[in-house]
């Protein structure tokens, strides 16, 4: 993938996209990726914790992006974000599958030229007497740094989930989510992530909530929290990043 050959169409976007190097790529858990990018120039665009960048696989205004758009940008969570290195680093988790997102992610070395486009997304913290954070390994890139930005004082409760606890990614800061483990059971439409979040003792009263991962997992987690915990929809934010069989779902 070459960062020097755009469609001069590309001007027009310029400002929305930036050039890197992945300067370190290495694994965290047994399918957990880290990528460390270093930007050409400064990053000036805002950020907030939680949101995402888009990795440019296969350049969007060629004449193959524009044939075949799902081909061309995969979406990542942002780990951390060091401005003043240039500096942003993802964690991938590496699920099964054979989409060109997995593949890079997979292949990418030290060294390599990658094009990104420039931080989205609505999923990142907001004010409220505490925050519940469910889902599986897909969701821990995200709740990472949105719990490291929270600070030691914020009441912070949840469950993660992963096949087992060498699957673990380590959560920054002083709070610690209840961790549950699948054991080889299907990550889709969680069963075992579900019953964590029934036994949950939580405060009285509506906090927010952030439930990420498989998209039909968020969907009952979503349920539960409405109908048996009777929170309002409002205070519940969804992130569904894949479901099987999903093209270009993250």
């Amino acid at each position: 993938m070459s960062r020097r050959t755009r469609n001069p169409l590309a001007s027009a976007f310029a400002k929305y996209v930036a050039e890197a190097t992945v300067t370190e790529a290495e694994p965290v858990t047994p399918t957990m990726r880290r990528i460390r990018l270093v930007a050409d120039g400064p990053i000036t665009f805002p950020y907030a914790p939680g949101q995402h960048i888009r990795i440019q696989i296969n350049d969007p205004l060629s004449v193959y992006g524009i044939l075949r758009p799902a081909e061309t940008l995969r979406t990542y969570t942002i780990w951390e974000f060091v401005p003043e290195e240039r500096a942003l680093e993802l964690r991938v988790h590496l699920y099964e599958g054979e989409g060109i997102g997995l593949k890079w992610a997979r292949e990418v070395r030290p060294g390599e030229p990658v094009t990104f486009w420039w931080p989205q997304g609505d999923f990142f913290v907001r004010d409220a007497p505490f925050h519940l954070f469910v889902g599986e390994e897909t969701a821990s890139a995200a709740f990472g740094p949105m719990i490291r930005q929270l600070g030691p004082s914020a009441r912070v409760h949840g469950v993660l989930e992963s096949d087992s606890a060498e699957h673990d990614v380590p959560v920054p800061g002083p709070h610690r989510l209840r961790r549950v483990h699948r054991d080889g059971a299907p990550a889709a439409a969680s069963r075992t992530l579900l019953a964590a979040v029934a036994d949950l003792d939580l405060p009285g009263g509506t906090g927010a909530a952030y439930v990420a991962g498989e998209a039909r997992t968020c969907q009952m987690v979503r349920d539960h929290l409405v109908r048996e915990r009777n929170w309002p929809r409002t205070s519940i934010k969804v992130k569904p990043f894949w479901t099987p069989g999903k093209r270009g779902l993250h």
